[in-house]
This record gives structure tokens, C-alpha cells and sequence, in this order.
């Protein structure tokens, strides 16, 4: 049993089976066995947590980020195996829906993907470098939602009622998801005049704001996410010239002695 509990593809299988019922259960395709596997399945969960902790000691365990998830994951989903001893009323609806958590022990295939710890340390490192220029994008929507929600609370209050409204449609209009729409609910019955510098002003906040300033972003993350694959590329390429310059000089230093070779011979010949 220690085997198959330590055997990652046994726990995988467990962990796809449990996903595919937790599946047809919200499908509504729910009986005796599936509620049975589901629960089997959290008892095998459950006894591998304990396993682990017995070889690794409280420490060790949850100092390992994937156990972390798989440990959080099946705490909060204990709860939910009440709903098969209890009567299911609206106060236990709760624990049908922590019952959905342990789909998300399914993460755990992430650790067999090709370079995974490479990709996690790279976006690590991406997020930290970038981290500045995005809390300074969300002051900035901050800013121009408040200011949109001093200008148009009136005229368009389901888009700019309050600050949290506004920011909201800002972060919207960033994203060219149907921006179009704010202005438009905006303009309203304004003035032809006013309707054509309504629709400029969003266009401007468009162009700025989400062209320019999420491509920015994207660029951003994605050289700091590449620039430790750039620091490998160089240290490969300073060691290449390293290894080029010891080849050179030795080849100078071969045909420095090849010359003075030569030159006794020529010597020796002439006496």
C-alpha cells in the first residue's frame, strides 16, 4: 500500500478519476457508486498526506510547494464528505461546493511538464522585474477612474456610479473588450459637439491605455521572462571565447616553438 501511495502515476490515475466524477456529479449523473469512488478516492488522498508526513516530518512536507497544494486541497475538502452522511439542506450546499476543490490537486500533472522548474523560475523572476510597472499601471486606472467617475456618474452611472465601478470599466476599456459601448453610454443624448470630444476622449484612453500600455506589459514579461534562458545563451558564449583564446595562444605558443626549431636547425646546418 506505501508503494502505490508514493507511486506518482498510481496518485495521478486517482487524482483523473476523482476530476472525471466530481464531473458527472455536477452533470448530474450522481449514484451510490460514484458517491463510493469519490469518497475512496479522498481516503487514498487523505492516507497519502499522512504517509508523507511520517517520512518527512510536518517541516519537510509542507515545505515542498506541490505538497502544499495537495495538502491545502484535501483539508478544505474534508468537509465535503459530510454531504453523503448528512441530509442536504441549504446550510450544506457549502460542502458540495468544497467538494469541487479537489479538482484542483489535478495541478499537480504540472510537475511532469518538460523543464517545469526552469519555466517556474523564470516567471518568478519575470514577475518580480515587472512588478514595478504593473502596480504603476493599476495607479495610473486607478486615477483615471476616479477621474471618469467625477465626469460621467451622472451620465452613465452603470459603468462610472463609484470609483469601484469605474475602475472596473477602465480595466474593461484597457482590454478592448466591447469599449465601444462606454462611450456610447456615455454620449448618451449630449450635444453632436460634445458626443464627437465623448468618443476622442475614450479613444485616446483606448490608444494609451490598452494598446500601448498592454503591449508594454506583454514586452516587458516576456523579455524578463527570457532573460535567464539570455544569461545561459551569454555564459555559453563567454565561455566559448575563453576556451577560443586559450586555443589561439596555444597555437601561437606552438608555432613560437616551431620557429626556434626551426632556426637551430638552420643553424646547426650552417656550422
Amino acid at each position: 500500500m506505501q508503494k502505490l501511495l508514493l507511486n506518482e502515476r498510481f496518485m495521478l490515475g486517482a487524482v483523473t478519476l476523482n476530476v472525471i466524477i466530481i464531473f458527472l456529479q455536477g452533470c448530474g449523473l450522481e449514484n451510490g457508486v460514484m458517491g463510493a469512488v469519490d469518497i475512496l478516492c479522498t481516503v487514498l488522498f487523505i492516507c497519502e498526506m499522512v504517509l508523507k508526513h511520517r517520512l518527512y516530518g510536518v517541516r519537510g512536507y509542507w515545505k515542498d510547494g506541490w505538497n502544499i497544494l495537495d495538502g491545502t486541497v484535501t483539508l478544505l475538502s474534508l468537509p465535503s464528505l459530510l454531504v453523503y452522511f448528512l441530509p442536504t439542506t441549504g446550510g450544506m450546499k457549502i460542502l458540495v461546493t468544497l467538494r469541487a476543490l479537489r479538482v484542483f490537486k489535478s495541478f499537480r500533472t504540472v510537475r511532469h511538464f518538460p523543464n517545469i522548474k526552469e519555466i517556474w523560475k523564470g516567471f518568478r523572476l519575470a514577475m518580480r522585474q515587472s512588478a514595478g510597472f504593473l502596480i504603476g499601471y493599476f495607479v495610473i486606472i486607478v486615477v483615471i477612474a476616479m477621474f471618469n467617475s467625477a465626469l460621467f456618474s451622472e451620465s452613465a452611472p452603470q459603468y462610472f456610479k463609484t470609483p469601484l465601478d469605474a475602475i472596473y470599466t477602465v480595466f474593461q476599456l484597457f482590454t478592448v473588450e466591447g469599449w465601444y459601448d462606454i462611450p456610447n453610454a456615455v454620449a448618451g443624448d449630449m450635444a453632436p459637439i460634445w458626443v464627437h470630444i465623448v468618443r476622442f476622449y475614450f479613444c485616446v484612453l483606448l490608444i494609451g491605455g490598452g494598446i500601448i500600455g498592454m503591449s508594454l506589459i506583454n514586452s516587458i514579461f516576456v523579455d524578463a521572462l527570457a532573460e535567464d534562458n539570455n544569461d545561459d545563451v551569454k555564459a555559453k558564449l563567454d565561455a566559448m571565447e575563453q576556451q577560443m583564446a586559450e586555443n589561439q595562444r596555444q597555437m601561437e605558443q606552438k608555432i613560437d616553438d616551431l620557429q626556434q626549431t626551426i632556426e637551430r636547425l638552420t643553424g646547426s646546418w650552417k656550422c
